[in-house]
């Protein structure tokens, strides 16, 4: 296998994109009142609602498995009431609808998914009894193409009324939405202002992919592509921005990885109360390859959350075993974001 790059798949599908390869709200906890310092020309209190920072701290403790390095967990501003991380585990399927071949996501029966997908965020309940486990669809909403398209941009917008339907399937159970982007030739500031108007409903939050961003007009696929601390940024402030804009919980910014070259300036990423940002471990392989990767390019360049994807298919070729729940919430720190392929 070669180092880190963990193979490539090749869709053929209605349009080319390479596999990736990578493999409500949280209940308002323990949110207490406090009360600002009156002003001497105010006769009002104004009340504000924060966090019981007490209680986070034990949590994140706990979430990082009680590392000694210092690196865990992270030191970051706390986040706006209703967050939704470290109270939850978000469990996700990941996809396309118009490939059987992208992820879980589009290649079963919406209602064979949804029960896989329950099932899956049991297993995991029952593996870490003391974070709440939520459900999530995770929807590819930009694909790379090899193709350059008629903007000359290697990428392709999906249509919104495929993402009306993500919607549709993830409310009878309550799932958050997760709308990802492969940017292409194009960037992470034009395609996340595309999607706006979705992100701007509280359950539905973003996911990020450096491997399909050729900065250099490589065609997608060829080589492992890069975002930079400023592309990571841009998707922070435009989430910040629709945050404070429509008074929301703060969203999660998910980043696949499983390079050391795929996130640069990884210290120049900004941490604030609206986003909660998740480093997913991408890459599949045998459990000694990925743990070494979550170890190398999440766990050494600490930036706020971990997250763990899963293949069911790729993950268990040859001799290789996918990692189970009681495997996996003994990683420093645990992931809490769990994204299945």
């Amino acid at each position: 296998m070669k180092k880190q790059a963990l193979v490539f798949l090749i869709l053929p599908l209605l349009f080319y994109v390479s596999s990736c390869n990578r493999g409500k709200a949280a209940d308002a906890l323990n949110e207490t009142e406090k009360t600002e310092t009156v002003k001497p020309d105010s006769i009002e209190k104004k009340a504000v609602l924060t966090i019981d920072t007490i209680d986070y701290n034990k949590r994140m403790v706990a979430l990082s498995n009680n590392d000694t390095t210092g690196r865990w967990p992270v030191k970051a501003p706390y986040p706006l009431p209703g967050a939704l991380l470290p109270y939850n585990r978000i469990i996700a399927y990941y996809g396309n609808l118009y490939s059987t071949r992208m992820g879980i996501l589009g290649e079963l029966p919406r209602k064979e998914m949804l029960a896989k997908l329950q099932d899956e965020v049991a297993k995991w309940q029952a593996a870490d009894s003391t974070v709440k486990t939520i459900p999530a669809l995770h929807y590819i909403a930009v694909t790379a193409q090899g193709a350059p398209g008629k903007n000359n941009m290697h990428r392709m917008r999906m249509p919104f009324k495929q993402i009306d339907t993500i919607l549709s399937w993830a409310k009878p159970i309550n799932a958050l939405v997760f709308l990802d982007i492969q940017v292409g030739h194009s960037t992470v500031k034009a395609e996340v202002a595309e999607l706006e108007q979705y992100l701007a409903l509280p359950n539905v939050h973003l996911g990020i992919d450096p491997e399909f961003s050729m900065k250099n007009g490589e065609r997608p696929g060829s080589k492992i592509g890069n975002f930079t601390a400023a592309d990571i940024n841009d998707a922070i402030d435009i989430l910040a921005n629709i945050v404070r804009k429509n008074k929301l919980t703060p969203k999660v910014l998910v980043v696949h990885r499983f390079t050391q070259g795929m996130v640069k300036n990884y210290k120049e990423i900004k941490t604030v109360p609206e986003v909660q940002i998740v480093m997913d471990m991408d890459g599949f392989g045998s459990k000694t390859l990925k743990k070494s990767t979550y170890m190398s390019y999440i766990y050494r360049e600490p930036v706020q959350f971990t997250g763990f994807k899963l293949f069911y298919k790729n993950d268990n070729k040859k001799d290789w075993k996918m990692y189970s729940p009681e495997e996996l919430v003994k990683f420093t720190p645990k992931p809490i974001y769990i994204q299945y392929q």
